[in-house]
């Protein structure tokens, strides 16, 4: 089989990327090593939190022991299917901050600017603000990608938002337009009732052209001779074989797949590979390091009255909620229930948001575990910008392994303060007066943690990641040392291999990444075609003017 491009992975950049290059005429071929994303547990919203616990849907990765959170090991699902992460994800959709691409641009991505990005997202976007107010002038109507909001019907839905605003937090009704900052209805990739995965918008319409086909496979390493990358080695049906590239190959396999996969092709830390005795091809240090993530704390109260999901949390409950998503794509099963949010600032003197909310009318865990209490609601809430960093080794030289993955949580004294701000800052919205008419008693952390020692203690016990790893492979000039690949997703050091996904990320951004992982894929489409990138849009987006002297 012989194909211009070849992309491993079909995930958010990649599918992105499959539908780029197939629209211009290339012949593409795209490997995955999962399966079908058919079935009512990836397609129903309501159920998010089946797939990504799911040995068929998921790579099934988890940590090392963490050592400042007492040695847990954490659970990291990574796609294993059509549509990669965008298939079991939340469905959240957040672009990041106006200053994260900035941030990027001052770090030596150059042309990855707010301004620059701004426009490929909103050629990416097909956005429906539902009659919830919003920012139609910054956003995009006609791309590939739905993007929607939920009915926002449930009295607590609402209640978050004004609490916010009876707290002097700003409301915006739009956190992906011009204003981040503030309380509002959270965006997610559903569409008729149903999950709206890189596969639904991406990858199916690409494959419909004769110049783009999918292959299942297991990717192996990249194949490269004489400095440049010919092609990809993979299994499938138990044997090996190689598949020629004429023109380029794309890694596109996460941000714990890409860096492994470099290693094994012989690129990355020298001293690394030859632990495990690979030959080195390009001496690239930066690779697998710089792994970023965010932690998020569940905080939850008990309600004093029966307005939460949980009457839908039994058996009568959860078949109705399915039958009726079944038959009519409506109620609560065609949205993920994440419909209210918040971007604030954990003090004076921070320009933009550093702490997201993710509000839940009812108390349950990701894993599906409803609190003992019954009625209640939550918030998620955790830090955008830590400064913590791990990174991703091989285990060894054999291409099944997994990687070995070390994300250094909470290894900065900042963590742990900006940890302790989001609990008290979250307490406080709580107890607004907007509350008052269902807010029962604190569930976790429970009133009685006050102290620093103990909300450290609930915060080492119970933190979660919100599944966000990025960075591993990190974009900047070619002159920086741990800079992985180039501003045009040239991985540096050898010719024909790229790399688009959320490894590029030189810092995580803010919210959630799977909006601004269909962007890579989307700029980067361009890059590997030759175009001109998209005019940039210079229009400034909001910051407070009061940032420096006041929090809200």
């Amino acid at each position: 089989m012989q194909a211009e491009y070849i992309i491993v992975g079909a995930g958010s950049a990649g599918c992105a990327m499959a539908y780029r290059l197939a629209e211009a005429g290339k012949r593409v071929l795209v490997i995955e090593h999962g399966g079908s994303d058919a079935g009512p547990l990836i397609q129903m919203p309501g159920a998010l939190s089946y797939p990504m616990n799911m040995k068929r849907y998921d790579w099934g990765y988890s940590t090392e022991p963490e050592p400042h959170l007492g040695g847990r090991t954490l659970a990291v699902p990574r796609g294993k299917v059509i549509g990669g992460s965008s298939s079991i994800n939340g469905m959240i959709y957040v672009r990041g901050h106006a200053r994260d691409f900035d941030h990027w641009r001052d770090q030596g991505a150059d042309g990855w600017g707010y301004a620059d990005v701004a426009p490929y997202y909103r050629r990416m976007e097909n956005w429906h603000d539902g009659g919830h107010g919003g920012d139609p002038a910054w956003r995009g109507t006609d791309g590939p990608l739905h993007v929607t909001r939920g009915k926002r019907d449930n009295p607590l839905t609402q209640a978050f938002v004004e609490a916010g605003r009876q707290a002097g937090y700003p409301v915006t009704g739009d956190y992906n337009g011009e204003q981040q900052e503030g309380f509002g209805p959270f965006d997610m990739t559903v569409w008729k009732g149903e999950r709206f995965s890189a596969a639904k918008a991406y990858l199916r319409p690409a494959l419909q052209r004769e110049n783009c086909d999918l292959i299942r496979a297991l990717a192996r390493k990249v194949v490269i001779e004489n400095g440049r990358a010919v092609g990809v080695e993979i299994e499938r049906g138990g044997k090996i074989e190689v598949i020629r590239a004429e023109a380029e190959v794309i890694l596109a396999a996460s941000s714990l797949n890409s860096p492994k996969l470099l290693m094994l092709s012989g690129i990355g830390p020298a001293k690394h590979l030859a632990e495990h005795g690979i030959d080195v091809v390009a001496d690239r240090s930066g690779v697998g390091q710089n792994l970023q993530d965010h932690l998020e704390l569940y905080i939850q109260a008990a309600a004093s009255q029966p307005v939460s999901l949980f009457k839908y949390w039994n058996l009568l409950g959860k078949a109705y909620v399915g039958a009726r998503w079944l038959f009519t794509k409506t109620g609560p099963g065609a949205s993920n229930q994440f419909e209210s949010s918040a971007f604030i600032r954990s003090a004076a003197g921070v320009d933009y948001p550093d702490i997201q909310y993710h509000f839940l009318p009812i108390a349950v865990r990701y894993d599906g575990q409803v609190a003992a209490e019954g009625h209640g609601f939550q918030a998620h809430v955790g830090p955008m910008r830590s400064p913590s960093r791990g990174e991703v080794t091989l285990r060894s030289a054999d291409p099944k392994d997994a990687p070995r993955i070390f994300f250094n949580y909470m290894s900065h004294e900042k963590d742990w303060a900006d940890f302790r701000t989001c609990i008290r800052l979250t307490r406080e919205i709580f107890g607004q007066h907007a509350f008052k008419p269902y807010y029962r008693k604190e569930i976790q952390p429970g009133a009685e943690c006050q102290t620093d020692d103990e909300l450290n203690g609930f915060i080492r016990e119970h933190v979660e990641s919100a599944y966000h790893p990025c960075g591993t492979a990190r974009m900047g000039r070619r002159d920086d040392p741990m800079a992985v690949v180039d501003p045009e997703a040239r991985v540096i050091g050898v010719n024909g291999l790229r790399l688009a996904d959320s490894s590029i990320f030189p810092r995580i951004t803010n919210g959630n990444l799977n909006a601004p992982s269909i962007m890579v894929g989307e700029k980067t489409a361009d890059h590997i075609l030759g175009r001109t990138p998209l005019a940039p849009d210079n229009r400034e987006p909001w910051i407070s003017p009061e940032w420096q002297f006041s929090q809200r």
